[in-house]
């Protein structure tokens, strides 16, 4: 008997069609007290959601490993793009993060390095993983390219400066490592490094700022200042969206009417719409939504366990529970402000792209695992 074989996964299409649905409404919401030079942002954000639905199939078309094979060149476009930043992007609140684009709108490299560290990393961690004997050469190795592969764009992104997105960085390599199968000697020297020079770097900060201006220089020291300027509650846009969310009650104030404003309101700070319009009942709910969707994305790494698919997937949820958690901190006044946005809820095209081309990967890993289990049961039949 024949088994028909599965062509998509209609759980994620159905995410992804809930997501639009929230974000479309919330930036709505959120355009009330947004200049009206902007334009007409939840018509773009569909936009940007409908170039996405087109490069999730494409991915889905060609398959996931067509993609890994172009793992390096993608990686090493993305590093260009970063490099040519300095002289062509544009600097918009201090950061020089964009490629203005005549007609098109706003380019983030930096978006897409994340993608392409996935790629790159999930190669090399699968590479590693599949040797018959694993030497301590051969974990120096290993951790000496996934470290190189991380460091040139964090170091390049740092300087723009982005700090939320090195973080993003970070996050992938500690999950990639961590699931690498390294001995425990390395976690344990790693954080052993980690521990001093963390602690090195805020004893200078708190307690010897002038040696800590000389060595890093000022504006490094008011990067600082400004990340840990939520633990003081001192801060107009925390301010706002606390009060904003504090007020909202159980069902919240009603669409469209955010009781206050505070900038960035259609991205970094979206949550806080969200939860002034709906509510504590409504913020659970799409609380519990992201939590739904994140367990999925685990259940199909662990049924693809050992495989180059398993650390694709495992770096994209990386990301997701990352931006999950660190926006919706930052929001509650929980976590410092970093500028993180909230995946596939928060405006913007280049971030919203990247979303789509990761989880056109798992899209892809869905359908060649369907093929292979039909392929199986066509044989035994």
């Amino acid at each position: 008997m024949l088994v028909k074989n599965k062509k998509i996964d209609f759980v994620l299409l159905g995410f992804l069609l809930l997501f639009l649905g929230i974000s479309l409404i919330t930036i709505e919401s959120a355009s009330t007290y947004l200049p009206s030079y902007l334009g007409n942002l939840p018509l773009k954000q569909l936009i940007f959601y409908g170039i996405g639905f087109i490069l999730m199939f494409l991915i889905w078309k060609i398959g996931y490993e067509s993609l890994c094979n172009l793992a390096y060149p993608f990686y090493i476009l993305s590093v260009i793009a970063l490099v040519l930043l300095f002289p062509f992007g544009t600097t918009v609140n201090s950061s020089t993060c964009w490629f203005q684009i005549p007609g098109i709108g706003s380019i983030q490299p930096s978006e897409f390095m994340k993608v392409a560290l996935i790629l790159v990393l999930s190669k090399e961690t699968i590479k590693f993983r599949q040797k018959k004997e694993i030497s301590w050469l051969e974990e120096v190795k290993y951790l000496g390219k996934i470290l190189t592969l991380v460091l040139i764009p964090s170091v390049l992104t740092f300087l723009e400066p982005d700090t939320g997105a090195v973080l993003i960085y970070l996050i992938i390599t500690l999950f990639m490592i961590f699931l690498s199968g390294l001995r425990l000697r390395w976690f344990i020297l790693g954080g052993t490094i980690a521990i001093l020079g963390i602690g090195s770097f805020f004893y200078l900060y708190f307690g010897e700022r002038e040696t800590f201006i000389n060595l890093f220089g000022t504006q490094l020291f008011y990067r600082i200042e400004r990340l840990l300027s939520w633990q003081k509650g001192d801060s107009y846009q925390l301010e706002n969206a606390l009060a904003a969310v504090g007020s909202a009650g159980l069902l919240g104030h009603g669409f469209n009417k955010t009781p206050l404003y505070f900038p960035e309101s259609g991205t970094d700070f979206i949550f806080a719409v969200f939860a002034s319009n709906f509510g504590y009942l409504g913020s659970l709910a799409l609380i519990l939504l992201l939590f739904l969707f994140d367990s999925y994305l685990l259940y199909i790494a662990f049924k693809n366990k050992d495989t180059l698919a398993f650390y694709l997937i495992i770096g994209t949820f990386s990301i997701l529970l990352y931006q999950q958690i660190q926006n919706i901190g930052m929001t509650l006044g929980m976590l410092p402000i970093t500028g993180i946005t909230l995946p596939f809820i928060s405006y913007g095209g280049s971030s919203l792209l990247s979303y789509f081309l990761l989880i056109g990967i798992v899209l892809s890993i869905r359908k060649e695992k369907d093929k292979r289990i039909t392929s199986f049961k066509t044989k035994k039949t």
